[in-house]
This record gives C-alpha cells, structure tokens and sequence, in this order.
C-alpha cells in the first residue's frame, strides 16, 4: 500500500501509514476534551472498527459493581452481546435501571451480596442509574468492535489493532462521538488527535423509573 499526506474528508481524518499489511501493531493516541472552566472532564472511551469487512464478534463479561452509593466503574465499554454483571456490594437495596438505549431495562430491587446479569445485543449508550438513590450514575457504551478502551486520565489511550482500516471513535457521557479514520500497518501507530465538545454540557437532575422526579427524601437515603 503506498503512503500518502493526511486527507480530510466528511469531518475525518485519513492516516495513511507505510509497512506490512500483515502485521499488527498498537495504535496509540490523545483525547482533549474541551469542557467549561472548573468542570473537570468526564471519562472518555475510544473504539476502532474496522472499514471494508466485518468486525470479528468477541462478547465478554463485565462487572459494574455497586458499593457506597457508587457504581464503579463510572464508564464501561464493552462488545456487542457481552455480559455485565451488577453485584450489590453494599449493605442496602439496590435498583438498577436504564431509560435510554435501544433496550431499556430494570433489574429490580434486590439485597446486598446478590447480583444480577444483563446482556447487551444492540450497540448503543445507555445511562444508568438506581431507582432508590439518585446520586447513582453510570454510563455504558455498546460497540460492535471488540476494540474498545477506555481513555486515561491525561486523554491518552493505546489499542491493540490487527493491520488494515479502521473508523477510531471516541466519547464520553457529555460528548457527542468523534471520528478519525486511520490505517494501522507495521509497528506503531499514532493516531491524529481527538477533541471532545464538552462546553454545552449541564448538570440535569435525571427522572426514576417510572420516568418522574425521585422524592425529596431519597437523597437523604
């Protein structure tokens, strides 16, 4: 394949590398996130999906855990029909549910030491939330790409890339996506840098499950 100079096109940026088409390599790069003064940045993702064939499908399993009133991790990314388990780590009632996503779904209420299990099948975002303590927040990215990572906190971020054609897209909670194009071959591969939107962001308090205000008393639970 020959190289060639960046080519912008349709809001994406096309890399072209030179080097062996048959050999992977890591893909690395940076995510600036630009936001309103004093708010620090939400975390943010970055997935790769290959251009021209079919993503290979490689579900997995997760754990969004729940413990002091706090779902951890805050961001999840994961592969389309992978699994993400919900253990209720504290010594309260958890409920979790989600409104949003091709697939809204409640997991009911239930104690501590129990857990439950959802299959994600559709890509899609989904916000998460308990029904009973509305400080709880947690958001999941389905990819159809088993290359998804999250970013660190300086924005950088490394992925493992078979060679060929890739759409990188990154995201957090308070950004809209963003794409790059880029061509991974031989050895390592710097992606051109990402910026993410956040400056039109608000803070919004979230409706429960039944898609009302939560009670004045619930955030004294």
């Amino acid at each position: 394949m020959k190289t060639g100079p960046y080519t912008i096109a349709a809001g994406c940026v096309l890399l072209w590398l030179s080097g062996s088409p048959a050999t992977a390599g890591p893909v690395s790069g940076t995510i600036r996130t630009v936001g309103r003064p004093g708010i620090v940045p939400a975390p943010s993702i970055v997935y790769a999906e290959p251009l021209g064939v079919s993503p290979v499908r490689q579900p997995s399993r997760a754990t969004l855990r729940q413990k002091n009133k706090t779902f951890t991790p805050r961001l999840l990314g994961i592969s389309t029909g992978s699994v993400v388990e919900f253990p209720n780590d504290d010594i309260i009632f958890h409920n979790v549910f989600s409104l949003s996503g091709p697939k809204p779904f409640d997991l009911g209420l239930y104690r501590s030491g129990e857990s439950r299990a959802r299959t994600f099948t559709e890509p899609g975002t989904y916000h998460v939330f308990c029904n009973i303590h509305p400080n709880m927040s947690a958001f999941i990215v389905v990819v159809p790409t088993p290359h998804v990572s999250l970013a660190g906190s300086d924005g950088r971020f490394v992925l493992e890339l078979p060679a060929g054609r890739y759409r990188l897209t990154a995201m957090s909670e308070r950004a809209d996506p963003v794409s790059v194009e880029i061509v991974v071959e031989v050895g390592a591969t710097q992606a051109p840098a990402i910026t993410l939107d956040e400056s039109r962001w608000a803070a919004t308090p979230h409706k429960n499950k039944f898609g009302k205000d939560y009670p004045p008393e619930s955030y004294k639970r």
